[in-house]
């Protein structure tokens, strides 16, 4: 059971001596049980405590990182079963599975999808997360693809129970911090020597979670706590069951045995079949997918499953924002015409992309409207005449831009008069009232 504030107040040293950063002992504590503030804020607390603290406090899901550099994730730290009642924290890895048994076309095609793959969606890098590298039976091409996989620049997981076989690999690759999945009841204490000794995630499996609950019992006792969990089951039935399973369980029960990341394998569960797996992708990343796994990935499989990511992992209490500033677009310089909107991160992209469609040079300006789109911004008074000749000033706009031809918004065409009154001398067009309509009106206007 997590501690409260008053528990935690207990183990200070109750001086309230300031060098936290907060006024007292028990505002300190408050904010360590809130989440606010780590316990190590406070000097003067021993390691022993801190240590304590440090196990009471944590997340009932522990956070894992994979891969290094770019290519660092976080997975698990999870608190929540549903994002509405907080948020989601670490977003679900989609990664590409190549393997031994798998046809040389296969694997060349899945790597293709992993260089394909990588676009930006609403100021978010998307492309394939990681490669999944199978072993079924034949350890020389099995070797062969985790040398070609280590090429690729992503994070890889290594399937393989193997122990000898993944030593092989793990020579090869774990500079890379992958995961080494694969230990079972079978296999565990090699495959955790290994693990141990490159200083990487180690994947566990089971037949069926009391026997994958029992191999974390006892890895855990052997001091391996920098696991992930692969619930992939006989079918996708029993595999969706074991999802939500160890994710109840940490979350609502309190069973750290199975608070970590899960891996779900659907090239497994619909092998050979592109569809399902991109649908049951859907559903794992929304029940409780940590990494998915799939056969390959085009651009329609991509396009919804990144989105449905993005909008799943996007934290619901703080609105999509981009900078406030000014965007320079098509090779914009100081004698380009200008265009304002909000920060509204939707926004922002729907109307860059439309800009850099129109091929016209513009001068994007964005002002803080506090996330809100163009409607919700107005209504709420966040954006206003006044509101932008505050930007204007803030951003000094009339030395940095010599063109005098603001285009506004056309929803909020209402507020021309009194923009033109605060900012005199510049030319005030409405844009019509939806953002495909900008390539042919900027066109027109620059013409």
């Amino acid at each position: 059971m997590a501690l409260t504030g008053l528990d935690i107040f207990k183990l200070t040293p109750k001086t309230n001596c300031k060098d936290c950063g907060n006024p007292t002992c028990m505002a300190f504590a408050m904010k360590v049980a809130q989440g606010a503030i780590s316990i190590d804020k406070c000097p003067h607390i021993s390691d022993e405590v801190k240590a304590k603290l440090d196990e009471a406090t944590a997340p009932p899901m522990k956070t894992i990182k994979i891969g290094t550099g770019e290519n660092e994730y976080s997975l698990g730290g999870e608190t929540v079963l549903y994002r509405h009642d907080k948020t989601f924290v670490s977003k679900t890895l989609y990664s590409v599975a190549v393997s031994d048994a798998y046809t040389d076309e296969q694997n060349e095609k899945a790597f293709a999808d992993v260089a394909h793959i990588d676009y930006d969606r609403i100021g978010e890098r998307m492309r394939v997360d990681a490669i999944f590298v199978d072993y079924v039976s034949d350890g020389a091409k099995f070797l062969d693809l985790v040398k070609k996989a280590n090429e690729k620049g992503r994070t890889l997981i290594i399937n393989c129970a193997d122990a000898d076989l993944a030593a092989q690999a793990l020579e090869i690759a774990a500079a890379g911090k992958p995961v080494l999945s694969g230990a079972n009841a079978s296999n565990y204490e090699a495959m955790n020597a290994l693990a141990a000794k490159h200083g990487v995630v180690l994947g566990v499996t089971g037949k069926d979670l009391n026997e994958l609950h029992d191999t974390v019992e006892k890895l855990e006792k052997a001091g391996n706590k920098n696991l992930v969990l692969d619930v992939t089951m006989a079918n996708i039935k029993d595999t969706f069951a074991a999802a939500v399973q160890v994710r109840r369980a940490a979350i609502k029960d309190g069973d750290r045995t199975f608070g970590y990341p899960s891996i779900v394998n659907t090239a497994r569960l619909a092998a050979g079949d592109r569809h399902l797996q991109t649908a049951l992708a859907a559903l794992f990343t929304l029940r409780y997918g940590s990494i998915v796994v799939l056969e390959g990935m085009s651009y329609a499989d991509a396009l919804p499953l990144y989105g449905l990511r993005q909008n799943i992992f996007t934290n619901p209490q703080k609105p999509m924002k981009v900078e406030p500033g000014i965007y320079p677009i098509n090779g914009a310089d100081e004698n380009s015409v200008c265009l304002v909107t909000v920060d509204f991160a939707l926004t922002y992209f729907v109307v860059s992309g439309e800009v850099e469609r129109s091929g016209v040079p513009v001068n994007l300006l964005i002002t803080d409207a506090g996330g809100y789109s163009v409607l919700t911004a107005w209504a709420a008074g966040k954006l206003s005449a006044s509101s932008i000749a505050k930007f204007f000033q803030e951003a000094d706009i009339e030395n940095k831009i010599k063109n005098r031809t603001l285009v506004i918004p056309g929803k909020v065409a209402v507020l021309k008069g009194e923009i033109e009154d605060k900012l005199p001398g510049w030319k005030i067009i409405p844009s019509p009232p939806e953002a495909i309509q900008l390539v042919k009106f900027l066109r027109e206007l620059n013409a």
